[in-house]
């Protein structure tokens, strides 16, 4: 049997929801928990086979993906536009477009195989018409122009806080805001990095915690405003846009 063959791929039914969970995915998923567990089911399966999700993730993607992604929503205003920068696997981008119909989401990933995990599940969920997918860097998104400043860039486990505001602020609106969802160093980071995040036209980074009363833990994200545009350092020739176009 080849490797990624029917036989080798993880049993679906590992993305089922949990019982214990399934008050919480009703409430932000609302009547399209059941595109939800469609990209679950695809995450457990193709997502691993891919590798965009290790095989010991597929019991917690509920808990530990979907939902800790869907809260973020809260910070987020209604009809925004949102870049979500190293998508990987859509978290937390994807998630946001199906828990919320009212926003315009990019989903910006550099790796060309991730991307075309990203196309095809935008392309089976429906989501064609909100959501588009960006093949390349951050820095080369802002030179895109087909991609405005956006209203929130969001951004799940890519880098310190001071390199994720180097590359996400640039793609903010002046007033936008960065929601970077972040573990337990949250606090860390804020005091390590908040006069770099100032050098790149951020405000004061303010730790929030997302979900509150809806998972337990709760999310936990630094959310940064940008308040001024600070020129970019001196660059070679920039490289092609690579816009994936639907």
């Amino acid at each position: 049997m080849s490797p990624g063959s029917a036989a080798d791929r993880p049993d679906p039914t590992t993305a089922v929801l949990p019982p214990d969970l399934a008050e919480a995915a009703r409430r932000l998923f609302g009547d399209r928990l059941d595109l939800a567990a469609a990209y679950a089911e695809l995450l457990a399966t193709d997502g691993v086979v891919r590798g965009l999700i290790g095989p010991r993730e597929t019991p917690r993607l509920w808990d530990r993906h979907l939902l800790n992604c869907a809260v973020v929503g809260e910070l987020i205003p209604q009809g925004a536009t949102v870049v979500d920068v190293g998508s990987g696997a859509g978290l937390p981008g994807l998630v946001l477009a199906i828990a919320r119909p009212d926003l315009t989401v990019t989903l910006v990933e550099p790796l060309a195989r991730r991307v075309v995990f990203l196309d095809e599940a935008v392309e089976s969920l429906g989501l064609t018409t909100s959501v588009r997918v960006f093949l390349g860097r951050a820095e080369e998104a802002v030179a895109e122009p087909e991609l405005p400043p956006s209203d929130v860039v969001t951004a799940r486990a890519v880098a310190p806080l001071d390199r994720l505001a180097g590359w996400c602020l640039p793609l903010a609106a002046p007033g936008g805001r960065l929601i970077a969802l972040k573990g337990a160093s949250a606090a860390d980071e804020i005091a390590e990095h908040a006069e770099a995040v100032h050098r790149l036209g951020g405000g004061e980074p303010v730790l929030r915690r997302c979900g509150e009363g809806v998972i337990t833990p709760p999310t936990t994200v630094v959310d940064i405003v940008r308040e001024r545009a600070v020129a970019p350092p001196a660059k070679t020739t920039p490289k092609k846009s690579r816009s994936r176009r639907r």
